[in-house]
Parts: structure tokens; C-alpha cells; sequence
């Protein structure tokens, strides 16, 4: 099937202007992006917001030079294979990919694409780089944090929680991240006088029950690594973790600003604007491979007050000072 044909099958067509791309092929780029949220949340809306707002701070704007196709996989396996297999067949000029969950059906899809990445955190592990510094493919981008990260969310736990003994650490292992953050908890956890279980991250049945499980001991406490199935499983992990009282700790700010008791992770819309700034490069010449990975820059330490309190809890005061946002 030629490329015009498939994506007027797409549907409604896309949106994507054939007509002003035929005409202007010499100056109008297509960029798709593949998402690991849905299509209406507000934290993904406002990621993509921030790379748009950054491409044009460098000339690169949708409808006059630029135009954007968009995917949302949602951690849902066959809907990310699919939307992989739709962007690639489009030929775009880059794809930005978010997420291990999206890029390793990207990369099995294409060699030859572009892809800049965000929100991976083990690019060399999931063999999607050969390094950080000479990426040699033809992906690169920005990590999401490195392994060490992890073992602060049992010691964020212990400090806001110390009479936790207990943590369910809620992972996805079909991903090199989940394999990695779990081990790295796992090894901290005993120092800290911690009892450490996995609790899998797929169906929402599977993991209500997990927790209702877990709950019913007590002293207990949640970990939530970073997945796109933490992002589809959001509402009911915060929800749950309420219900049955207890602590959690997140790894990204946008749960404790819906609910989650404390987050401790990178700041997601910077590595948005980092791509931005990849994406530029790519399309004035320069290649993935030659580009490096980024590790983040800054982190932040968000503290709900209003769950602590809901949960008993008092949020000790150099815990406080520290945090980047306190949501009251």
C-alpha cells in the first residue's frame, strides 16, 4: 500500500493536510508522537503542550512547517503495537516516542525513523542504545531518572511513614524499568527494616485484589514505579491506596497533585522540551545516532498534606523544607 493510501485509511483520514504536504514537501516536516497516557489526560496534554511551545521557539510551526500526528497507547499492549506500526507506516520525518512501553514496538517497526525518546530509564539495558554518549542507532533522548533514584522512595517511605514494615512495590516485569527499579528497592529495603513484595502492575481486577491482599496486614506501604501502565492504573492505585490507609510513594509529581500521599521523581515537561530541542537537530540534519542520551537535571519532591493528614500522618518538617511542592 503506498504511504498517501494508508493514511487516508487512518482515521478521518488524520487530519494530515495531503494536499499542503504534496505541495510543500520541500518545508512541511511530520512529526508523530506516541504517548503513554490517553488521549484526554491533562498531564499528557500538557507534556505535548510544552514540546509544541519549544518547537516554536525554534521556528517549527504546526500548519505553516510543521504538522503532528499523535497516538496514546495507554499501556495497553496491542493498542501500542498497532499505533507503532500506524506512525512508522506514515514515513514521518521524527518520531517522539514516551516511554518504554512505546519504544520498543517503535524500534522493532523501524530502524531507519528517527526517534527521539523521553521517560526511558534504561536505555542501554532494553538494548535500545549501544551507549548513553554515542547512542549509534537510530534513537536517542532523555532518561527518566537512573536506577539509583529508586532506592529513595523506601527511605521517602520510612522518613513519612516509620512505623511501615511492610512495602508492595507495584512494577511492570515485562519491562527492563520494572526488573531494574524493583531490584534496586529490594536492595535498599532491608537496611531500612523493610519487607519487600511485588505486586504486578496489568489488569485493574489484579491489582485491586493485590492490594486488598496486602492491606489486610498491617504497617503496610506502597511503592509505585514508573510504567505506562502506572499512568493507565493511576486513579485506581491513588484510589486504593486511600481506601485501605496506606502510605504510597510515586514516582512523578502528577500523583500527589491527584491524591498520592508523596512523589519524588524528574521533571517530565523539561525532558519535553529537550526533545524539542533534539527534534530541531534532527530535522536541520544531524543524526540519532550521534546525539546523546540526557540524563534529568532536576528532580522534585511534591508532599500531598492533605492525604498525610486523611492518613494520620505527620509530614516531619526537614521533609517539608525540602519539598519543591506542597499541595495543601
Amino acid at each position: 500500500m503506498k504511504r498517501r493510501e494508508f493514511i487516508a485509511l487512518l482515521s478521518g483520514a488524520t487530519a494530515w493536510p495531503l494536499v499542503a504536504r504534496a505541495q510543500h514537501s520541500d518545508r512541511v516536516r511530520l512529526i508523530a508522537i506516541m504517548g503513554g497516557g490517553v488521549a484526554n489526560d491533562s498531564n499528557a496534554q500538557a507534556n505535548i503542550a510544552a514540546f509544541r511551545q519549544a518547537l516554536e521557539k525554534l521556528g517549527w510551526t504546526v500548519g505553516r512547517n510543521l504538522w503532528i500526528e499523535s497516538r496514546q497507547g495507554a499501556g495497553n499492549v496491542d493498542d501500542t503495537r498497532k499505533y507503532a506500526a500506524e506512525v512508522v507506516a506514515l514515513a514521518p520525518d521524527v518520531i517522539l516516542s514516551n516511554g518504554t512501553a512505546n519504544l520498543m514496538p517503535l524500534l522493532q517497526a523501524t530502524r531507519t525513523v528517527p526517534i527521539v525518546f523521553t521517560s526511558v530509564v534504561d536505555p542501554v539495558g532494553g538494548g535500545f542504545v549501544n551507549t548513553l554518549v554515542r547512542p549509534g542507532g537510530n534513537a536517542t533522548g532523555f532518561i527518566q531518572f537512573e536506577y539509583t533514584l529508586s532506592g529513595k522512595w523506601p527511605e521517602l517511605l520510612r522518613q513519612i511513614a516509620p512505623s511501615a514494615t511492610r512495602v508492595a512495590v507495584l512494577r511492570d516485569p515485562t519491562i527492563t524499568d520494572g526488573i531494574g527499579q524493583f531490584a534496586v528497592i529490594q536492595s535498599v529495603a532491608p537496611s531500612l527494616g523493610l519487607e519487600v513484595s511485588a505486586i504486578n502492575v496489568r489488569e485493574a481486577d489484579e491489582i485491586e485484589q493485590a492490594i486488598t491482599a496486602f492491606a489486610r496486614s498491617p504497617n503496610g506501604g506502597l511503592i509505585l514505579t514508573s510504567s505506562a501502565l502506572a499512568v493507565a492504573h493511576r486513579e485506581l492505585i491513588i484510589g486504593l491506596a486511600a481506601r485501605h490507609k496506606l502510605p504510597a510513594v510515586y514516582y512523578r509529581r502528577h500523583f500527589a497533585d491527584r491524591g498520592g500521599l508523596v512523589s519524588y521523581g524528574s521533571d517530565i515537561v523539561q525532558q519535553f522540551r529537550g526533545a524539542a530541542s533534539y527534534v530541531d537537530r534532527i530535522l536541520n540534519g544531524e543524526k540519532p545516532a550521534d546525539l546523546p542520551v540526557q540524563a534529568p537535571t532536576k528532580y522534585e519532591l511534591a508532599i500531598n498534606l492533605k492525604t498525610a493528614k486523611a492518613l494520620g500522618l505527620s509530614v516531619p518538617t526537614g521533609l517539608l523544607n525540602a519539598a519543591d511542592e506542597v499541595i495543601e
